[in-house]
């Protein structure tokens, strides 16, 4: 029995708004996703580490246990805890220097030539000792943490061999056990070739194939496997064949696809009905139709285009409309998104792709569980969920993207535990 379970009933109560995204047991769509299930003067009960109880302050005070734990959430916004979809936590390094190339107008390719790029942080990271890569990730969750992220899908692929990746997955999986977020292990060794295999890119396929699935399988390390599918990563020959070795040794897909030139990823996501298509800043149309037809989720990352000063953000309006369930991700990594900020993300979500603030925390929370298959679990304010919650320093939750880059988390629960608490200024 954990502490939480020991513990009183918690009661958060007189909250200027709960917002519990009850709804569908599914990703929501079209206008499902400004139905938030606002309630105004909320509360929420905590039993152990699930959600016993929901609805406005009087009604649930009415019929409380008799010994309970009381936190007045007064002036407050309680939101589900965000779901990151897509990251790259772990990493050794930074890549400032090529931040700054950047805004003395050097391209990707430029970059790429001078040694930047990927594979600049391949080189750091597997330098790193697994216990050095630890202590970094650990640092970074805790930024997510404080921003309000209870759940995070965390990707290899900064490794690209068989030991390095394993090494980079079982830093995951140490610190999926630590806690208190729970982590979600994603297989990426197909990020880039890396420089040893440039002559021999089948080879590096091979390996991934016929040693490094099997391992991962064998050690149960991951339970997705994503391919960067794009120019200068891999065709969609490539990635086709790739993911149906990961799906033959179990491995549910995710796809990057359509980012940096329309490959022919989206299709090829469609084709095998993957659990995400991410990025798609150059889906076309067409695209956008066989992926609503084939039920793949939608991964937005407008993070990346803000970071490199790109202008075309993926076009969530027509994803939305067409009926493809949309998710918002940081998509944190070192060289193109270096932010753990959900809220920030909201507020981009909001004023480059015109997503309303309703949409965008839908897309944060629940649909990004159901993308993860956790939206049973958490994503919503539900009895019998778990109690993964976030309270705002806000009183109308369309503050949250407003006042961009700006924290405004109060506090975090995950399981019903508090783990995160910022004191509020004495007036």
């Amino acid at each position: 029995m954990t502490d939480r379970e020991k513990a009183r009933p918690l009661f958060l109560h007189s909250a200027a708004q709960v917002v519990t995204l009850a709804g569908p047991n599914r990703p929501r769509v079209g206008r499902e996703l400004e139905e938030l299930g606002l309630i105004e003067n909320g509360a929420v009960l905590i039993e152990g580490e699930l959600i016993a109880a929901v609805g406005p302050t009087e009604a649930l005070e009415a019929a409380l246990p008799g010994d309970v734990e009381r936190w007045d959430a007064r002036g407050l916004v309680v939101l589900p805890g965000f779901v990151d979809a897509h990251t790259h936590l772990v990493f050794a390094g930074d890549r400032v220097q090529e931040f700054e190339w950047r805004t003395r107008g050097l391209s990707y390719e430029e970059i790429a030539r001078r040694g930047g790029g990927i594979r600049m942080t391949v080189r750091r990271t597997r330098a790193a000792s697994e216990d050095e890569l630890l202590a970094i990730a650990r640092r970074r969750l805790q930024w997510f943490l404080e921003h309000g992220t209870t759940m995070v899908e965390v990707k290899s692929g900064y490794g690209l061999s068989r030991e390095e990746e394993l090494k980079i997955l079982r830093v995951i999986r140490r610190l999926h056990r630590e806690g208190p977020a729970e982590i979600i292990p994603t297989l990426l060794a197909a990020h880039v070739v890396p420089e040893e295999y440039a002559a021999n890119r089948s080879a590096y396929i091979r390996m991934i194939v016929e040693e490094l699935l099997p391992e991962v399988a064998r050690e149960g390390l991951a339970e997705y496997h994503d391919v960067f599918c794009d120019v200068g990563a891999f065709t969609v020959e490539e990635a086709r064949l790739l993911m149906e070795a990961a799906r033959a040794h179990g491995l549910k897909l995710r796809l990057h696809a359509e980012q940096l030139t329309r490959s022919g990823a989206a299709r090829l996501a469609a084709e095998f009905r993957v659990r995400t298509a991410d990025h798609l800043e150059k889906i076309a149309d067409e695209d956008i139709a066989a992926l609503a037809e084939a039920g793949v989720m939608a991964v937005l990352l407008p993070g990346a285009c803000f970071h490199l000063g790109r202008c075309d953000y993926p076009p969530a309006r027509k994803l939305i409309e067409a009926g493809v369930p949309v998710v918002l991700a940081t998509d944190f990594n070192p060289g193109t998104s270096p932010t753990p900020s959900m809220p920030m993300i909201l507020a981009l979500a909001c004023a480059q792709m015109r997503m309303t603030p309703a949409e965008a925390i839908a897309a944060a929370t629940i649909n990004a569980a159901y993308s993860l298959d956790r939206g049973h679990q958490v994503g919503s304010l539900e009895v019998g969920k778990r109690a993964d919650l976030v309270l705002f320093e806000a009183s109308d939750y369309r503050q949250i993207p407003y006042f961009f880059g700006t924290n405004m988390v109060r506090a975090v629960f995950v399981r019903g535990r508090l783990v995160y608490e910022r004191k509020a200024e004495a007036t």
